[in-house]
């Protein structure tokens, strides 16, 4: 016995898929003899027709991405921005103490250097070493 068009029927009277359409074996006469939506909505009432559980993960319980190297952008924009602003206060302070004759030259240079390389984290680090 063929009822591959009534699991069709059924499949799409309750909105799900075909392999999840279970007939039960002793009542097959019944489903047979249905031909419409109201006669398949009935024989599920009547336990005639099964529906199987959805087989696989949940869409609530499924793994998150993980936030990998590639994809992580904004820590080094920030860095680098703070980098910026904290080398332009500094640059700016020292080349005010060479204006007025405070700095030498070669000291000038050397904390330049140092400036560059990230030694301060502050401007009163900077102040501390100018008066050393």
């Amino acid at each position: 016995m063929n009822l591959e068009k009534k699991k069709e029927l059924a499949a799409r009277t309750l909105n799900i898929s075909k392999d999840r359409v279970v007939f039960n074996t002793q009542r097959l006469e019944e489903i047979k003899s249905a031909i419409t939506k109201k006669d398949i909505k009935d024989l599920l009432a009547g336990r005639a027709i099964k529906i199987k559980e959805i087989k696989g993960r949940k869409r609530r319980s499924q793994r998150k991405t993980r936030r990998r190297a590639g994809s992580i952008r904004k820590k080094a924009i920030k860095k680098k921005r703070q980098y910026i602003i904290l080398t332009r206060k500094l640059r700016r302070y020292l080349s005010h103490q060479k204006k007025k004759g405070l700095i030498s030259k070669e000291n000038y240079q050397r904390i330049r250097k140092e400036i560059r390389a990230s030694s301060f984290k502050n401007l009163s680090q900077l102040k501390e070493k100018i008066l050393k």
